[in-house]
């Protein structure tokens, strides 16, 4: 066969294997699936109101030819991207697979169908929910490290050189990162099964780089943003949302 039959053979077999696992392996959560994922995670990282952990790893490849620097990363070496969503038991519950090793975690999820979906509200996440034991409601949120846009769907850590990182403030830092573990846990796994995944991470990018491919977004969404993770912030250094080692960890 030509080349370029075998080549155009090549892709379509390759997207009806996944198109048919990932329905079967990767399912989509529902309503209460996305409840249930929220609850683990409260009553096993004591982060509530959270439907998973985002983060992006390196798998190192072959330059393709004439791919130029797409592929070429900040460890200059060659890799495509795994962006993953992970539950509270280290399983994965969305994956976008594929993007040019040169690109940020934030700038892949902004392109990805994960990300598409939850600007657009079509995930069937649930709505607004009561923090444990408190009257401070939340939306559901994903947790992500600095690398990932703050919207009010998604929570990352207040900027560590910031002069005004109060102690409320490195609580919240704490209670996050020990809820965000899960996803470098899930990869850790994955690494573990199949060697080619290089244990290397978006989040070690320089700040400046970050920021420079993120999304504008509008002061409006940016502050009620702000206010989302203040919520938080403020249960988790209330009496109904503090836990006993929080103080000795910060």
């Amino acid at each position: 066969m030509g080349h370029s039959t075998v080549h155009s053979i090549i892709h379509d077999v390759c997207k009806s294997i996944i198109k048919q696992l990932f329905a079967q392996c990767i399912p989509t959560p529902d309503k209460n699936q996305w409840e249930e994922i929220a609850d683990r995670f409260s009553s096993v990282w004591n982060f509530p109101n959270c439907i998973g952990a985002l983060d992006g790893k390196h798998v190192q490849i072959t330059a393709p030819a004439n791919s130029g620097s797409n592929y070429f990363n900040y460890k200059r070496t060659f890799s495509v991207v795994l962006l993953a969503l992970v539950d509270a038991d280290y399983r994965f519950i969305a994956v976008d697979i594929g993007s040019y090793g040169k690109n940020s975690d934030g700038g892949i999820f902004s392109n990805s169908k994960l990300g598409n979906a939850l600007n657009n509200g079509t995930l069937d996440v649930p709505g607004g929910k009561q923090l444990p034991g408190s009257h401070i409601s939340t939306p559901h949120v994903i947790i992500a490290d600095s690398a990932f846009p703050l919207k009010t769907y998604m929570m990352r850590p207040y900027p560590q050189y910031r002069h005004d990182l109060t102690v409320e403030r490195k609580i919240y830092n704490y209670r996050h990162c020990r809820g965000r573990r899960v996803v470098e846990n899930g990869f850790g796994i994955l690494a573990q099964r199949m060697s080619l995944i290089e244990n290397n991470s978006h989040g070690e990018l320089d700040q400046t780089t970050i920021l420079n491919d993120l999304p504008s977004i509008g002061i409006n969404a940016q502050t009620a943003a702000f206010n989302v993770r203040e919520k938080f912030t403020n249960y988790f250094n209330s009496n109904e949302g503090s836990v006993p080692w929080q103080y000795g960890c910060i």
